[in-house]
């Protein structure tokens, strides 16, 4: 698990390694816990960890798989028939699928990374263009973000706080 970003190094490397960082505290947060307890809503919403490790890896695919005009392959929800498709778990998916999902969407979003230069830009679902280093830095937000709201629920499931391992 990265714990911090460097203190030096090149704007992608810190980039990329903040992004990872939040990135692992969402994985962290669901470690331990039983199918139940992944699925539990936990506010009046619904909202529940396994839904936001869903959301977060659609984010991915669509941030930096879709903007870069590259494939995202199959998704496992339908955002243009159900806006909050990508939040909710079907009682068909495991929890494997969604942490499988979550994997496939970090890889398919480091590939981007990987080749593309920082200024190299693409073309979000709004159309406005937008270069990598902001995708970067918008991701890191939305994950930080989502992050957080994970933290408080596993606070109310089992009183789990942190937002990485210290052992």
């Amino acid at each position: 698990m990265s714990n911090r970003v460097p203190f030096t190094g090149g704007e992608k490397e810190s980039l990329l390694a903040a992004l990872d960082r939040h990135r692992d505290a969402v994985l962290w947060k669901t470690e331990g816990l039983d199918d139940e307890q992944l699925r539990r809503p936990m506010t009046p919403s619904g909202t529940n960890l396994l839904g936001l490790v869903k959301h977060l890896g659609g984010a991915e695919l669509g941030w930096f798989r879709e903007t870069f005009g590259r494939d995202t392959g199959p998704l496992p929800f339908d955002i243009d028939a159900d806006e909050a498709s990508d939040m909710r778990v079907e009682p068909h998916e495991s929890t494997a699928d969604v942490l499988a999902f979550y994997a496939r969407a970090r890889a398919g979003a480091d590939e981007v990374i990987r080749e593309l230069a920082l200024d190299d830009l693409g073309t979000s679902w709004s159309g406005n263009s937008v270069s990598l280093r902001w995708v970067l830095i918008h991701m890191t937000t939305e994950t930080a973000r989502h992050a957080g709201h994970l933290d408080i629920l596993r606070e109310l499931i089992d009183g789990g706080t942190g937002d990485h391992d210290r052992s």
